[in-house]
């Protein structure tokens, strides 16, 4: 059993050296060359001062070279913190000063973002950079401590183990209620023990060829990674520029003959929208899983149709309990569009409950609140204990203070089958597109407009490609131009594209309900009777 999960890919080299681990836009890396780059790495991070529990923030797209240092981080000790390349600098800006890393890993694409990020008077100036390639040469350019150049004439042999399986892997920072990201801190070896599970139950082994479709900074990427490299298979880089193209997306799933496909359904649903999958396509894929969110059920029903060779499988699980915590697998297309898909039975070391208010089990059929607990469970978020004891609880049922449960904020029900059923949010954090996302965080910086008085931020289900389709309802500050064209500018500066609302309505006054609080109900209602995009004045 692997200690860290740096292990899995150094066994596979000493197994099958030659086996190609990753391919990507800049070639296939076997599993030696992955190995010694990381080993490189690592060593380079070492030499320069990084101790065991440093953080490392890497902010690059996807490529053998990001594997590689991703791999050399967790081989140096050090807490790996994925940031989001195509993210706006002020919210990376937050998530660096909260995690006060060592190191900044980069390259020429993400350049200018790794300036802006080194200068911002928020971040320590202990922080350095290092080039995952060349360097982008240009003399306003930050200067970076290492290059590629650097770390390839490091020598590649084995490095000593500077960890264990119960220290952080990685802190995920996901969107926050309080208009702060939060930080989500997963731990080696709940990783592998998700890995290990997933292995066994899907059949993975070198034959595979499987996707990498999420970003490095999503979850379900972990999964891609050391799921592919536990079972000494090969990782196929989806570029991010396919996600827009969904004839280019079942191109790449058909030219690399892939046998396992794992993403988000609104992808999917993307996907059959346009019609893109043919009867008795993809005849190399095995198994096609999704997480993240709802997968229609046309859509679904329209896959399972097309591919009838294909295992379809529903993962679910927050970040807060690594990767998933439950799975189902489907087993015949659905009958009709409002045929409910569980999200199934727990994975092994994973416990599903459906509680009430007073944390007592709710009877099959009635809605409560799920909680998770075993093996996935997060140690909480990173620096903030408040928030971490307000949704990680003892569990109810034992006297043991250390054994846990984590409050989802989904509603679920438990049926005749014994499966757990997805029953919407009891909160306000909604997912489009995959990415988990706080209403409060997009209001928090609308709110920090001079242009906007007052705003509220809802979400309405959608049959398009992002699921969820967010909405804006604000009064302005006189004298200033709030147009929405010009506070979604002004607010793609604060926040990633998948958090702008699409619809605005501009208001003299937000409706409030008894209590004086806005009427989030009224506004969903006023949104759904303008099913198209408006911009207007109420």
């Amino acid at each position: 059993m692997p200690e860290l999960l740096s292990d899995w890919v150094t066994l596979q080299a000493e197994r099958r050296p030659d086996a190609v681990a990753v391919v990507g836009d800049g070639g296939a890396w076997s599993y030696e060359r992955l190995e010694a780059a990381s080993n490189r790495l690592a060593r380079i991070l070492t030499e320069a001062g990084c101790v065991p529990g440093d953080r490392v923030c890497l902010l690059m797209p996807k490529s053998p070279e990001a594997i590689a240092a991703l791999v050399g981080v967790y081989k140096a000790g050090c807490i790996h913190v994925p940031l989001d390349p195509a993210g706006p600098a002020a919210r990376l800006a937050r998530i660096v000063a909260r995690c006060e890393p060592r190191w900044i890993l980069a390259g020429r694409e993400t350049a200018a973002l790794a300036g802006a990020l080194l200068a911002d008077a928020q971040i320590s100036s202990d922080l350095s950079l290092g080039w995952l390639d060349d360097g982008p040469g240009g003399a306003r350019e930050p200067r970076a401590r290492f290059t590629w150049r650097d770390i390839a004439a490091c020598p590649a042999g084995p490095v000593a183990r500077r960890g264990r399986r119960d220290d952080p892997a990685h802190i995920l920072f996901t969107s926050g209620s309080t208009g702060a990201p939060k930080g989500v801190v997963i731990t080696h070896a709940s990783v592998i023990a998700f890995v290990e599970w997933a292995v066994r139950r899907f059949g993975l082994d070198p034959s595979d060829r499987t996707s990498s479709h999420p970003p490095l900074h999503f979850d379900l990427s972990v999964f891609d990674l050391f799921g592919t490299f536990a079972a000494g298979a090969r990782l196929h880089l989806v570029p991010a520029g396919l996600n827009l193209l969904p004839q280019g997306l079942a191109e790449f799933i058909r030219a690399h003959e892939l046998t396992q496909w794992f993403s988000v359904p609104s992808v999917l649903a993307y996907m059959t929208k346009f019609d893109v999958v043919r009867r008795g396509d993809f005849p190399a894929l095995r198994r096609l899983l999704w997480c993240g969110e709802v997968f229609p059920t046309p859509a679904l029903a329209d896959w399972m149709d097309k591919l009838p060779h294909v295992e379809f499988t529903n993962l679910y699980g927050p970040t807060e309990t690594t990767i998933a915590s439950s799975h189902y697998t489907v087993p015949a297309p659905p009958r009709h569009e409002l045929q409910p898909i569980p999200i199934g039975s727990a994975c092994d070391g994973e416990e599903l409950l459906v509680l009430d208010a007073a944390l007592r089990p709710v009877a099959d059929g009635e809605i409560g609140e799920l909680y998770i607990g075993g093996v996935g469970l997060s140690p909480g978020y990173w620096n903030d204990p408040e928030r971490t004891l307000a949704v990680f609880r003892p569990d109810p049922r034992g006297d043991d203070p250390a054994r846990r449960i984590y409050r989802t904020g989904d509603l679920a029900w438990l049926g005749r089958d014994g499966l757990v059923y997805f029953a919407g949010r009891a909160d306000t954090q909604i997912k489009s597109r995959g990415y988990r996302i706080e209403l409060g965080e997009i209001e928090a910086g609308l709110g920090s407009l001079e242009a906007v008085r007052e705003c509220a931020v809802v979400a309405l289900p959608t049959t398009g490609f992002e699921g969820t389709i967010l909405c804006c309802a604000y009064v302005a500050t006189p004298g200033r131009d709030a147009a929405p064209a010009s506070l979604r500018r002004d607010l793609a500066r604060l926040l990633p594209s998948h958090m702008l609302p699409a619809r605005w309505i501009a208001r003299d006054s937000l409706p409030r309900n008894g209590n004086g609080k806005i009427d989030r109900a009224a506004l969903k209602e006023e949104f759904a009777r303008h099913e198209a995009p408006a911009d207007r004045h109420a």
